[in-house]
């Protein structure tokens, strides 16, 4: 079975062909990161047109790299929401369109659930199954005990963890996004030079707050003398990388604890962090749970992931019609 994928979330226009046997033949990413660099955030009016301007192109060289013809495709699966309303709308009206034209069915696809079967693409996920989900909007841990089965126990009170990586690099005066620059100037830091808060340690709920970090941060950089030197930015990005990874494997290890799940799986873009990534890996091997992170490619918005969500769920029989709605904002829920 053959699955077109389409994501236009947010600033990255993504196309990818999935095949339930094969996996992952084709996917492809027009990334708008120059377009938005010099507003240091997504524009969403400009995100919307370009994507208007790259779908279709990207959709054709698909086809081609693939040597597929729309013929040979089983359904196509599009993100429904959450993300910029203006974007989505350009994805989910083109799904229609072929869907309509082609008489194939629709399936529209949680943006989150799909950062979560980014995992599936790595290797079959075991379950139970406790995911960490973390991206520039996102922050919330979701207890999964099978595919289209989803609890959300709890997330940010504030902001997300990506948006605190995003805009603490302003402060710093680093370029957008600034989530990998970050992570690549901490190799350099030096530890002890700045201590961060790893808030809310005490509470027993399933809950991250990130807002006094970035204050954290901007009260350090404050009392900087100017210019801020290379080394003490790198500084910066130490403290700020292990505060958010200690206090993100601190809620994704206590979630499984009380949940008795086997697996735990981070997902999102901030996925991609390097530290995250072998803290979690080291405390799932100390506490004896199955862990393998998503590979890099499907960590930040991708189409392939959005493919293997709309295939899961084309093959249990679930579709959408062609009056779905887009959602700029709507908690996952379970579809099994």
């Amino acid at each position: 079975m053959k699955v077109i994928g389409i994501e236009t979330s947010c600033d990255d226009t993504s196309v990818a062909l999935f095949d339930t046997e094969q996996g992952v033949i084709q996917n492809l990413v027009s990334s708008q990161v120059e377009l938005h660099n010099n507003f240091g955030g997504v524009v969403p009016e400009l995100a919307s047109r370009a994507h208007l301007v790259n779908l279709i192109p990207l959709i054709d060289e698909l086809m081609n790299r693939s040597e597929t013809s729309l013929d040979d495709i089983d359904g196509v699966a599009v993100t429904a929401g959450p993300g910029l309303i203006g974007a989505l709308l350009v994805g989910l009206s083109t799904a229609k369109a072929i869907c309509w034209a082609r008489d194939i069915p629709m399936i529209g696809v949680h943006h989150i659930e799909g950062h979560i079967l980014a995992n599936e693409l790595t290797e079959p996920m075991q379950f139970p199954a406790m995911v960490l989900v973390v991206s520039g909007g996102h922050s919330e841990v979701i207890l999964m005990p099978e595919i289209g089965v989803y609890e959300r126990l709890g997330g940010t009170l504030d902001d997300a963890a990506g948006e605190a990586f995003d805009k603490s690099a302003k402060l710093i005066g680093l370029p957008y996004p600034g989530g990998p620059v970050i992570d690549k100037l901490a190799d350099d830091g030096t530890p002890g030079a700045f201590k961060f808060p790893r808030p809310l340690q005490k509470d027993p709920r399933i809950v991250f707050s990130f807002s006094g970090l970035k204050t954290a941060v901007r009260v350090a950089v404050d009392k900087l003398e100017r210019p801020i030197s290379d080394q003490q930015k790198a500084d910066i990005c130490y403290e700020l990388r292990e505060a958010i990874a200690d206090s993100l494997t601190q809620r994704l290890f206590q979630a499984a604890h009380e949940h008795n799940v086997k697996a735990v799986y981070l997902a999102g873009g901030v996925s991609a962090n390097s530290k995250l990534r072998s803290k979690t890996a080291e405390m799932a091997q100390k506490y004896g749970y199955h862990f393998l992170p998503p590979k890099m490619a499907y960590c930040t918005d991708n189409a392939a992931m959005i493919a293997c969500a709309g295939a899961a769920r084309l093959v249990a029989g679930h579709t959408d019609n062609l009056d779905l709605d887009s959602f700029a904002r709507r908690p996952i829920s379970s579809w099994k």
